[in-house]
């Protein structure tokens, strides 16, 4: 058996997409717990762009190949895997890192039997987005049924994630944010969100005042950062809380930014990652994913593939992704 295999490589370590190559590195061995799936197909995540521009905190527990969500098939287990798995499982999962490669070394417990309704495609596309989703939604912004959500970047795979979610959870009110009103039909006509607001022509924050009567929406979930700060603060009801996830636009904020209304209307903010946390905690959100493969197979929950590339084609997925037009995960496949 070969102790090398294929995987994406960085030349010089960080750049523009154009950096990314195919390239032969050591393939990894089983820690206690851990299994090696040969890849099937890997999802893109925006975390992916930054870390290529080195500009994200890798855990140290990472390996420096991208990609942290996959499917493929189980080729080995390493001693002490209690989770049932099997060699020649079919399997999708969350990692650290590591997911743009053939190979990929990763807790059993971080692992789900891939359902046969599920394509490749759409099983790499599932871990992050609809963990991270789920994170957002009740560990940190304590969601309960009747409260009602907003979701930034409302075409994201994130959103279209937790949209869906605050639909079958019970929100009172769903609102979403895109940049065109293509994203904003989406949202609303095929997942069910309450309303969206075009942040490139509309006053976003105005808007939904205007729509809540004043009162503003109970769970703000936000991705863009420095940009929205102020209109999460004002578009926040009283007691509300905001889940900073990302800062697209830049993490330095604005002059004249009144953080009054923190005080004002009780609001909590809390910032919050995924792949920093420790296996447990990663590990009781895995077991809340699995709670959802019935819905995926009826088809209450549905998964959105945007475009699929082959994985030689790594440069033009991260362009793609790049742009900002996507309605779904962008995948990519080995052969």
């Amino acid at each position: 058996m070969s102790s090398t295999m294929r995987a994406v490589d960085i030349k010089t370590g960080k750049g523009a997409a154009t950096a990314l190559y195919i390239t032969d590195i050591p393939k990894p061995n089983p820690s206690k717990g851990e299994a090696i799936v040969k890849i099937k197909a890997f999802g893109l995540n925006r975390m992916d762009l930054l870390q290529r521009n080195g500009q994200y905190p890798v855990p140290p527990q990472a390996p420096k190949t991208l990609g942290v969500e996959f499917s493929g098939t189980v080729e080995s287990l390493g001693e002490g895997c209690k989770d049932g798995f099997k060699v020649g499982d079919e399997v999708f999962g969350l990692a650290y890192g590591g997911a743009y490669a053939e190979f990929i070394a990763v807790s059993t417990h971080m692992l789900l039997h891939k359902p046969h309704h599920l394509s490749w495609d759409e099983a790499a596309g599932v871990p992050e987005t609809w963990i991270t989703a789920t994170q957002a939604m009740y560990l940190v912004g304590s969601f309960e049924k009747g409260k009602s959500i907003l979701w930034h970047a409302g075409a994201s795979s994130v959103s279209i994630s937790g949209i869906q979610l605050s639909k079958i959870g019970g929100a009172s009110k769903i609102y979403v944010t895109a940049g065109s009103q293509e994203k904003i039909d989406f949202c609303v006509k095929e997942l069910g969100a309450t309303a969206g607001f075009n942040y490139k022509t509309q006053n976003w924050s105005e808007e939904i005042l205007k729509a809540t009567d004043g009162k503003g929406v109970d769970v703000v979930v936000d991705f863009v950062g420095a940009n929205y700060f102020q209109g999460n603060l004002d578009v926040a009801a009283r007691d509300g809380t905001i889940v900073h996830l990302g800062a697209m636009s830049g993490i330095k904020l604005p002059n004249g930014v009144d953080i009054g209304a923190f005080i004002r209307k009780r609001i909590t903010f809390v910032g919050s990652s995924l792949r920093s946390r420790d296996l447990d905690y990663q590990g009781k959100l895995r077991d809340t994913l699995e709670t959802y493969l019935p819905q995926f197979e009826d088809g209450t929950f549905k998964i959105y593939v945007y475009k699929v590339f082959p994985w030689e084609k790594i440069i033009e997925a991260h362009e793609e992704l790049e742009k900002n037009t996507s309605q779904g995960k962008i995948i990519c496949t080995i052969s």
